[in-house]
């Protein structure tokens, strides 16, 4: 049963659903103290909205892993897949898929259905134009990929906002859109000779150490000036973004000194793990306290 269960959970990528879910569970709570909207009142809300999001995440994992099972099989890190090893048939992990899908965008229409129709947004991004097409094409695949990376915070406020539009919605967007390229720039770095195996264009492994140096701080300079979509709402959250953005921006130079790739790789993306948990928990801390003393 435990073996059963390890194999699901890699297949839906259940590390991806759950860094997934915080930015999502961020921006509807931060549209519920921007609103000045009930906690208690929505929480069908809330619960539809995470178990909605986690169905949907689950089933664009579990199409990537179908569609890439033959690039899959040729890196260390992925060949161990169940859907590489055949520990799960293919038409079964299909029909999972299908089921989660529909299940999920069905649950976020309980909430709005711009919510169901962002999450639908989100897996197709995901499964069409990234994995089967940018991902093995160009070397932009990450920015494709980025937008459905992204969509958990739109989802989130449109579960119970009465619309999008609000700055800070799109501060939350766009900084997760950015975020993604320093974060897997750096993986890529690290698992170079798995993206050169599977023949992935991945900026790294396509270009000069030094052109991924120089993009990776361009995106990190604009991150650093998203903050400023907070201003509205909020100075504390603007220099609390600025703050973190510019330590990500501090630690790529000093690393890169150093002149070694895999250390500077490493550096970059443990930050940039403890860059989403700290901004998106500051974020729900700030809602959270927000609403108490509202």
């Amino acid at each position: 049963m435990k073996n059963t269960i390890d194999l699901w959970a890699k297949t839906v990528k259940t590390g991806i659903i759950k860094s997934n879910l915080i930015p999502m569970i961020a921006a509807l709570m931060l549209a519920l103290y921007t609103y000045e909207l009930s906690f208690i009142e929505h929480i069908p809300h809330i619960l539809f909205a995470f178990v909605g999001s986690a169905f949907i995440i689950g089933a664009s994992g579990i199409f990537n892993n179908l569609y890439d099972r033959d690039i899959d099989a040729k890196m260390q890190r992925t060949k161990s897949r169940p859907t590489v090893t055949g520990e799960l048939s293919a038409r079964t992990v299909l029909i999972v898929g299908i089921v989660l899908l529909i299940v999920g965008l069905a649950i976020l229409s309980l909430t709005t259905p711009l919510a169901a129709f962002l999450g639908f947004l989100g897996v197709f991004f995901y499964v069409v134009p990234y994995t089967m097409w940018t991902k093995r094409k160009t070397i932009w695949n990450t920015e494709v990929g980025s937008i459905s990376g992204a969509m958990p915070p739109l989802i989130g406020w449109a579960a119970v906002a009465p619309d999008i539009w609000y700055p800070a919605a799109w501060a939350l967007f766009i900084i997760m859109v950015i975020w993604q390229m320093p974060h897997f720039y750096a993986i890529a770095i690290r698992k170079k000779d798995d993206y050169a195996a599977a023949n992935i264009p991945m900026l790294p492994v396509k270009t000069s150490m030094r052109r991924t140096y120089l993009q990776t701080n361009i995106y990190l300079v604009i991150l650093m000036f998203t903050s400023f979509l907070f201003v509205p709402l909020s100075w504390g959250l603007t220099l609390c973004s600025l703050i973190l953005g510019g330590i990500w921006l501090w630690i790529s130079i000093v690393g890169y000194r150093q002149m070694d790739e895999k250390k500077w790789a490493n550096k970059m993306f443990a930050y940039s793990l403890i860059y989403m948990m700290l901004l998106f928990l500051t974020v729900i801390i700030y809602s959270s306290v927000g609403m108490i003393f509202q």
